[in-house]
């Protein structure tokens, strides 16, 4: 005789793992260069196939287009594209040889009066571009563009003399810095980092942190974001949270930050996970498309930083 009553509830399944989420996330939505990075990065990939797919976005003057930064448009070379196939470079340990050769050759073409990058170059015009990137006639000197990759090009001892009067507009501008915005923090972190003088570079760390904290351009308390205020020309809540600056525990930006304050953000940071197993980007949002190019990326630096700062990230 058949058993009456309910039939037992099927198990819980368990929780899925930010990595697992994140996993299904990168491959319904990222291109090829992020599916590849992600591999690398957590599923034991090899650098190989994540070299392979960037070199689709390399042209013949040895910078990079393509809208390999999504914001950015069209096939030309830009200084802010080459700039991130350096991280990627970085990133798998292959930022060295011949791939660099051209690159610092592409930069030199590019390089103004001061011996540094512009954060646009003028081939940009025509192409759909971010309206909040102005594409000038005669774009001045960036720390933006210039100090990640004066930045990236030390940490792997690379030597080329257009890093010489690069360098030199580095310590400049971060030196006289009196104001400035994340973004701009972000990329003098970067160059600090790994310029081979480190007493000068932990010297101008320290005035930055006092610059960063006095300035509030740091959530310093993710439940009370009002109380920072988000810089000029930036998106309604795009604010900068301590491991924006101190990705790794390393970074000299580190030691601007208590225990307590780093671990807030970074429990922030998990929280920020979304439904579908992705990080939100925060800045301005302008096309659908550059958007969900972007986020894969984000996914990946969040990932990167958690397990950094060892987190558990599955």
């Amino acid at each position: 005789m058949a058993e009456t009553g309910a039939s037992p509830l099927p198990p819980t399944p368990p929780a899925r793992s930010p990595l697992a989420r994140a996993e299904h996330f990168v491959w319904l939505t990222a291109r090829v260069l992020e599916q590849r990075l992600f591999a690398y990065h957590f599923l034991n990939g090899s650098a190989d196939p994540v070299e392979t797919a960037l070199d689709a976005y390399r042209n013949t003057d040895g910078g990079y287009g393509h809208a390999l930064e999504p914001d950015l448009r069209g096939p030309v070379s830009q200084p802010l594209h080459t700039g991130h196939a350096l991280r990627v470079l970085d990133a798998i340990g292959r930022c060295g040889g011949q791939r660099v050769e051209r690159v610092c050759r592409y930069l030199t073409s590019v390089t103004t009066r001061e011996g540094a990058l512009p954060a646009i170059h003028p081939s940009q015009r025509g192409y759909p571009t971010a309206p909040f990137i102005p594409v000038p006639d005669d774009p001045p000197s960036a720390l933006l563009a210039t100090g990640p990759v004066v930045g990236l090009l030390h940490h792997n001892d690379v030597w080329h003399a257009w890093l010489f009067r690069a360098t030199d507009f580095c310590w400049q501008a971060v030196e006289s810095m009196q104001r400035s915005h994340p973004y701009e923090i972000q990329a003098a972190v970067i160059f600090l980092d790994s310029v081979p003088d480190r007493p000068r570079a932990e010297a101008a760390a320290d005035r930055l942190g006092r610059l960063v904290r006095e300035d509030r351009l740091a959530a310093l308390d993710p439940d009370r974001l009002d109380a920072f205020p988000v810089a000029p020309g930036y998106a309604p809540g795009e604010h900068h949270f301590p491991y924006d600056y101190a990705k790794t525990p390393t970074s000299l930006a580190r030691a601007w930050f208590t225990d307590d304050e780093m671990a807030r953000s970074l429990d922030f940071l998990v929280g920020a996970q979304q439904e579908d197993g992705g990080w939100p980007i925060r800045w301005r949002q302008w096309a659908q498309s550059t958007a969900l190019e972007a986020r894969p990326a984000v996914t990946i630096e969040a990932l990167r930083t958690l397990r950094a700062y060892g987190r558990h990230v599955g």
